[in-house]
């Protein structure tokens, strides 16, 4: 059959195509900005007709509507990581957590998860039948192979993306075309401590420099710091506007790596229109699979990598705390702890935390004598390496633990380094020196 008659065949409206979901399966979701949010609408209006139906995503933004307090018992949310929108349902009971480092999840789909059926936004197909999954490639690949029945949302405005994107109209079931505005992400501007902490982070990148960061005000901070390098490169789960203005100024080329010469990879974004609009048909920027992107011994063949990721809190062992808040869940480990091997591996490489001193507007130390009760180590002391802060940079990897709790002291907020020092002088039975 012409793919052009198979694509019609399979056109279809959202209830009609979630009348393929039945209950007690698992549904995988796109993620981010490719979330499904034509099928997720669907299903919140008729979740009468659902019971005991696992939603499986991770973040997602703005307002899903399968939140709705009316859909609890007819849907259950499970995800490896929670975002402002989500952590709530976690807490009322109406969706689950479950720990799981992000390159992972590729493999744990059909094994672990049970993948019933896909659901994911795709752009309009080219001229061969094949639709590109945009700015969200991830898992997606995975759970369109290991699901029975597979949904696409056939956005117009979805860009098309290169790298391994590719979905074909014959690996579908069905197609729901349909034209929405991506979900955008806008930042704040980054205060004075995110610029402080910007700064610091980029005095240990050096030229032809190969980065990983994360989203917010402190990646953002460290990107605006890096204008005078020359010849940096990205392999990076993701990245926001920053990368784009860089790479639109000179400063990321990607002339100097050793893995994908030229291009930036990635394996989702999230930003305005405007990052949008540049990855479209941008041929500069690959989006593979996150089993490879975040790929410890994938990472570490970029000579010079840079990770740079953020967290909650630290101890004065260097055990870092990314995902909870005591035993609150607050996001996931995402790719932090693999960028973080990679980079160690990397010839050259370095691994950064990067956080402000204090939380909870300055009365909480983010650098404490031992983590909240119940927090969930993310980073261990044994893999941590150096941790930025605006008071400075503490490089932990071989050095003691007297030693780390000094380096530590000496880049908390000054208003806690007292009850720091006294902790420190208890616990090493020595005085402490500046």
């Amino acid at each position: 059959m012409n793919w052009k008659e198979d694509y019609q065949r399979k056109v279809t409206k959202p209830e009609i195509a979630i009348k393929d979901i039945h209950d007690g399966q698992c549904v995988v979701m796109g993620h981010a900005a490719a979330a499904p949010h034509v099928v997720q609408q669907a299903l919140a209006d008729h979740c009468e007709d659902y019971y005991d139906v696992l939603l499986y995503h991770m973040t997602t933004l703005g307002d899903n509507p399968c939140y709705q307090p009316r859909c609890f018992g007819h849907f259950r949310h499970v995800s490896n990581f929670l975002s402002a929108n989500s952590r709530d349902v976690v807490e009322r009971r109406e969706g689950d957590f479950f720990p799981a480092y992000f390159k992972d999840v590729p493999s744990m789909l059909d094994r672990d998860i049970p993948c019933d059926v896909a659901v994911f936004q795709v752009s309009p197909p080219n001229a061969e039948g094949y639709c590109s999954l945009g700015v969200s490639c991830d898992y997606a690949k995975a759970a369109i192979h290991a699901a029975k029945t597979v949904i696409v949302e056939a956005n117009e405005m979805m860009p098309f993306t290169y790298g391994d994107t590719m979905v074909h109209v014959s690996q579908v079931d069905h197609i729901i075309p349909c034209s929405y505005p991506l979900q955008e992400l806008v930042l704040p501007e980054p205060g004075e401590a995110e610029l402080a902490i910007g700064r610091h982070c980029a005095s240990l990148v050096s030229d032809g420099s190969t980065l990983q960061l994360g989203i917010g005000a402190i990646p953002d901070a460290v990107l605006r710091a890096l204008g005078d390098k020359n010849d940096l490169g990205i392999h990076s789960e993701m990245f926001s506007n920053g990368v784009m203005e860089l790479m639109k100024k000179g400063v990321i080329t990607g002339r100097r790596k050793t893995l994908h010469r030229d291009k930036a990879i990635v394996t989702f974004i999230m930003g305005t229109k405007e990052l949008y609009d540049f990855v479209d048909q941008n041929e500069q920027v690959e989006f593979y699979p996150v089993d490879y992107v975040n790929s410890p011994l994938i990472i570490a063949k970029n000579e010079r990598m840079i990770s740079i990721n953020s967290c909650l809190e630290v101890d004065l062992q260097g055990q870092v705390a990314s995902e909870t808040i005591g035993m609150r869940q607050y996001s996931g480990i995402g790719g932090q702890v693999d960028f973080i091997r990679g980079a160690s591996l990397a010839r050259e490489g370095k691994a950064i935390i990067a956080m402000r001193s204090t939380a909870a507007g300055g009365t909480i130390s983010r650098i404490k004598p031992f983590l909240t009760k119940g927090a969930a180590v993310s980073t261990s002391r044994n893999d941590v390496d150096y941790i930025v802060t605006e008071y400075g940079v503490a490089r932990l990897k071989g050095r003691t633990l007297q030693h780390r709790a000094q380096d530590l002291i000496s880049i908390a907020h000054p208003d806690f380094r007292p009850a720091l020092i006294e902790e420190y002088e208890s616990r090493f039975h020595c005085k402490y020196e500046e």
